[in-house]
Order: C-alpha cells, then structure tokens, then sequence
C-alpha cells in the first residue's frame, strides 16, 4: 500500500499541494463528495440514492385491493395471536407497502443500527493519512472522514435496496426495522415469494401476516429487547476492523459521473470481523438474541397457523429455512456491513419456547421477557427441558409491567 491514500503517489512519495497532479487528485474527492452531501457519520442521502436506485429497477405500484388483502391480513392475524399469546397487540397502524416505501420507512432504523460500524470507517479513514502528509494538508485532511461517510453511505444503500427485493414485511430479518406500531407486508414481493410455493397464496399471505403481527408484539410491549438487540450489534461493531486496501480500491474505481461505479467499487466489501474472545462473545450474544425473538415468533405462529391454515407444516418449514439460510440480499448484506443476522440456533430456541409452554404455561412462557435477567442465555439452549423446568428463581410477575421494562 502507498504512502498516500487511495493509491495517489506523488513524484518523491510526499503531497506538494502546489503539485498538479495533487490538485487534480484534490478536485476529483472534492468532485465524489459534493455529489451528495448529508449531515452526520454517514452518507444517508448517498445511502438512500443508491437503494431507492435498486429498488426501481423491480418495484411498481401496488394496486388499491393489494393493500386492502395487505391490512385485512394482518388484522386478522393481530386476533389470532389473542388465542395462544398474553403480550396484548403491538398493531396500530397496518399497511401495504411498495419495495420504496419499505426503504423511506425503516431508513431511520437503519441508521441507528449501522452508525456503529460506520465509525469504524471513518475512523479508519482519518488513519489512513500519514502523520507528516496530515501535517502537509491540514484542514483539508476532513474530507477523508466525508469520503468514509460517503462510502459507507453507499455500501448500505446497495444492501438495503437489495434487501427491499426480498423483504416481506418490516421484520423479515428479526428486526424491528418499522415504525413503531406498524405492521407492513409487502404485497408485490409476497406475489412473487408464493410463486415458488405449492400453496395458496392467501395462506402464505395470513401465515407471513402471523409472523409480522407476532414481531409487533414482542418489539411493542417488551421495550427492553430493542435496546438489548441494538446493543449487541454495537458491542459486535467494536470487533470489526476495515480492510485500508479494500477502501483504497474502491476509491480508485469511482467515477462521480457514473452512479453505477460505486456499487461496483463496493462489492466485495471492506468489513472482516476480528477472531478475538471478546467477538466471539458479542456475537455469540447477537445470535442467541435473535434466535430467541425468532423463536419465540415462530413457536406462537405456528400454534395459531397449526389449527387454521392447512399448509402449516409446510410453511413452518419453508420460513424456518430462509431464517437460518438467509436470502441471495441477506447475504449480500452481510458481506457489505460483515454483519449476519441470522438465527443460528433456531431450532433450539423453538424447542426451549415449546419446553416452557409445556411447563409453565402461555403466561409464564412469556413471563420469560419480563427482564433480560430472566432471558436464556445460549448455554441454555443446549438443555431447553432444565431451563423450562427450573422456574424457582423466577420472580412474581403481571404481565401489564411488560410495557414499564
């Protein structure tokens, strides 16, 4: 790698700001950045120019009785769910959305998940510099954090569009990525998902409503599990390190009058997550996170859908798969960012949620979720039967305290 940044060495290997080659090196990063500026750690403008781009090269209009099946769906699901489940409905709001309005409605999720690791390449960027060479430019050594902003930003608009191909409602990757109290599915990719099914596609439509309304639930009334989840991702953000000669790359391949140049640039990623203890253990904690939310959704979906949609098991099966295999985007994703958001474990964490119904019963199943100190830890996914049996350290519990955690 050369003394200089992004592979620009000068005639006797230090900057001269009079150089012209330095300035026509100067003028194009000034070029890249001021394509598409935002505030803050990242390019979320970039991001989300790159992602709503993807998106439109499939998306399309839904149709008014695409939307209305959509809410209908998910209505119907929410009193479902009322049969096998004390967490009260976390719906207020259900919808239909387009592949574009799933970007515009969980970019803000987005941004609080991906922040962590953005601070990793910008921090990276500003040690790419050589001391003496930072010396040299001074001031203008700030347009290195811009140029991370600016690659990060379009490093996770190429997996969010990607992803808005394959999503099927706003928790299709286990995390609360909607407002609030929406429920979403997303009709058109619905359409295309039921294609490759031997199922009706009313039934897979109330079976993915079941598991949307099941996420609203537990994201609505255990507020805790957020900021647990979240927190997981920015303990596992700390481990990851940024590949200098990846970002060095990239930079060179841009074109700021090609759009396209950036997704190519990008596409082998510049996240390697480091092979240390204190790693292992953060990710470690994020996949018994998520295997437990998943497993948790699809234990009381599939008690509900047992009873009322013929093709259950087939369904059960299907959906158990695409969690812990992930989609052609989740993995496009997760070589962009170096993060997986996948549920490892969950045929153990379904199997621990079954144990405790058996038990102790629907409400002390869910009294689970009272208090992270009462969550499984991964050890005890290896004995779901000890864990279901030994409640004696459990405190009394109501399940109205759910929303004051």
């Amino acid at each position: 790698m050369t003394d200089i940044p992004f592979g620009f060495a000068l005639p006797g290997g230090q900057p001269n700001p009079n150089d012209p080659q330095w300035q026509a090196m100067m003028a194009q990063l000034q070029q890249i950045l001021s394509s598409s500026q935002s505030g803050g750690t990242v390019n979320w403008d970039l991001a989300k120019q790159v992602a709503t781009g993807l998106a439109r090269q499939n998306d399309r209009s839904l149709t008014g009785a695409e939307r209305q099946e959509a809410v209908d769906a998910l209505r119907l699901a929410d009193v479902w769910l009322d049969l096998v489940t004390s967490l009260p409905s976390g719906v207020s709001h259900a919808v239909g959305w387009s592949q574009l309005e799933w970007i515009d409605a969980t970019i803000p999720a987005w941004k609080r998940l991906c922040d962590p690791l953005a601070e990793r390449v910008v921090g990276a960027m500003s040690k790419m510099l050589p001391e003496q060479a930072a010396a040299q430019l001074g001031p203008m050594t700030g347009m290195l954090a811009g140029i991370g902003g600016m690659m990060f930003g379009g490093q996770v608009g190429q997996g969010v569009g990607q992803l808005s191909g394959e999503v099927l409602t706003s928790s299709d990757i286990g995390l609360p990525l909607g407002p609030s109290g929406t429920a979403a599915l997303l009709p058109a990719n619905l359409a295309q998902f039921s294609e490759g099914l031997e199922q009706p596609a009313d039934q897979v439509r109330l079976y993915v409503a079941l598991r949307e309304v099941a996420h609203a639930r537990l994201f609505g009334h255990v507020n805790w599990v957020r900021a647990h989840v979240l927190d997981a991702v920015d303990a596992y953000a700390r481990g990851i390190t940024v590949d200098p000669e990846t970002i060095e790359r990239a930079v060179r391949e841009i074109d700021p009058s090609d759009p396209e140049s950036m997704q190519q640039a990008l596409a082998g990623g510049m996240f390697t997550p480091e092979d240390t203890p204190a790693q292992q253990a953060a990710l470690v904690r994020l996949e018994t996170a998520l295997a437990l939310i998943e497993g948790w959704v699809s234990h009381i979906v599939d008690q509900v859908a047992a009873e009322r949609l013929p093709g259950a098991a087939a369904l059960t099966e299907t959906f158990r798969r695409r969690r812990a295999e992930g989609g052609p985007a989740e993995q496009t994703f997760a070589t962009l960012v170096g993060l997986e958001l996948r549920p490892r474990r969950l045929r153990d964490a379904a199997r621990l949620w079954e144990a405790l119904l058996e038990h102790r019963g629907a409400e002390g199943r869910d009294a689970v979720w009272a208090h992270p100190d009462l969550v499984p830890r991964s050890e005890d996914l290896d004995d779901p039967e000890a864990f279901a049996r030994n409640d004696s350290d459990g405190p009394d519990f109501d399940m109205s305290d759910l929303d004051k955690l």
